[in-house]
C-alpha cells in the first residue's frame, strides 16, 4: 500500500506493546522523544523490524512526527499514518482509510472513529469533534437509523490516528514548530483547509484510544499552567491563516485593561494581565512569520 505508520513515543511502556502488536505487517517508524523508561530498549529487543529513531531530547509531538514523515517519504511512502502510542489499530482500518483516500484525493486527512480502551463507547474528546454543528448528520444518522455516510467531513479531528496523503504533505508541509505539544494538530487542520483539502472521518473504521482513565484538571487562573495554556490558545487563534490576524487588537485591549486596573490600584490583577501581555508580545513575531510561510505551497518543516 506504500503506507508507513509513524508513532511518537515518550515513556510509553504502558501501551507500546499493544500498539505495535496492532501494527503487525505494516512498515512502522517510531520516533522516541528521549524516553526515560524502558520504551526504547523494549522496542529494540522485541520489535527489531521497527525503524527506531532515537532522539537525544524531547522534540515535542509535531517535530518528532516531522522526522518520521520525512523518513517515510524518503523511503517511498505515498501515505503516512500518524498513530499515538496509546492507540491501537482495529482490524482492517488502514486498508479502509487508504482505499478511500486513493479514490478521494481531495481528503488530505482521514481519521477512523476513536473508541475507548474497553471498546464500549466513543472516546470523549473525539465525540465532541463529531457534534452536529461540525458534521451535520453524524449522530442523527445513527440515532434515527438513516443510511450511514461513507465519510463525514469535519473541520478538525485530533491527530491520534491520521492518514495523511503525500500530496497533502507536499502542499501543506509538516507540523509548524511554533507548537511544541498541543495545538499543532489544530494548526495543521487550519492549513489543510486553507490549501483546499478536506478532513474526513470514516464511520465504519475505528481505532482504540486507550486514555479514558486520565483526568485533565483545569489549571488555577493565573497559575503557570494557566499561562502555558493561554500561550497555546493564542497561537492557535492568531496563527490561523483562514482568519485575519487580530493580535494587535488583543494587545491594545490588554494594555488598556492594565491601565484601568492600575488606576483603580488593583496592582496584583494588573501584574497578572501584564504576564498575559508579555506572552502576546513574545509570540507576535513568531505568529506573523508562521502565517506568511504557511500560506505558501510547499513541504514546509519537512526538509
Amino acid at each position: 500500500m506504500n503506507i508507513c505508520i509513524i508513532i511518537v513515543t515518550y515513556n510509553g511502556m504502558q501501551w507500546i506493546d499493544t500498539c505495535l502488536k496492532s501494527c503487525d505487517n505494516y512498515s512502522v517508524i517510531v520516533v522516541d522523544n528521549a524516553s526515560t523508561d524502558e520504551t526504547v530498549a523494549f522496542i529494540a529487543s522485541n520489535y527489531p523490524t521497527v525503524t527506531l529513531l532515537k532522539q537525544a531530547k524531547n522534540l515535542g509531538f509535531g517535530q518528532a512526527n516531522n522526522l518520521g514523515i520525512r523518513y517515510a517519504l524518503d523511503h517511498g511512502a505515498e501515505h503516512v499514518f500518524l498513530l499515538n502510542q496509546d492507540a491501537y489499530l482495529v482490524e482492517d482500518v488502514l486498508e479502509q482509510l487508504v482505499r478511500f483516500q486513493k479514490s478521494h484525493p481531495d481528503y488530505g486527512i482521514l481519521s477512523p472513529i476513536h473508541i475507548t480502551g474497553n471498546q464500549q463507547k466513543l472516546d470523549k474528546n473525539f465525540s465532541n469533534y463529531m457534534l452536529h454543528e461540525n458534521t451535520g448528520q453524524f449522530y442523527s444518522d445513527f440515532v434515527l437509523g438513516n443510511p450511514i455516510n461513507e465519510v463525514y467531513e469535519v473541520p478538525f479531528v485530533n491527530a491520534a490516528a491520521w492518514l495523511v496523503s503525500g500530496k497533502c504533505l507536499e502542499t501543506v508541509g509538516g507540523f509548524d514548530p511554533l507548537f511544541f505539544h498541543y495545538g499543532e494538530d489544530d494548526n495543521y487542520c487550519q492549513r489543510v483547509r486553507y490549501h483546499g483539502f478536506k478532513i474526513g472521518v470514516l464511520p465504519k473504521a475505528c481505532v482504540i484510544h486507550d486514555r479514558e482513565d486520565r483526568v485533565q484538571e483545569r489549571p488555577e487562573v493565573f497559575s503557570a499552567a494557566y499561562f502555558r495554556n493561554k500561550e497555546k490558545q493564542y497561537k492557535v487563534v492568531y496563527a490561523n491563516i483562514n482568519e485575519a490576524n487580530t493580535i494587535d487588537l488583543k494587545i491594545a485591549k490588554l494594555k488598556n485593561m492594565i491601565l484601568k486596573l492600575q488606576f483603580k490600584m488593583k496592582y496584583k490583577r494588573a501584574a497578572d494581565y501584564k504576564k498575559e501581555l508579555s506572552i502576546l508580545l513574545k509570540i507576535k513575531p513568531l505568529v506573523e512569520k508562521s502565517r506568511i510561510k504557511n500560506k505558501e505551497v510547499g513541504a514546509h518543516y519537512l526538509k
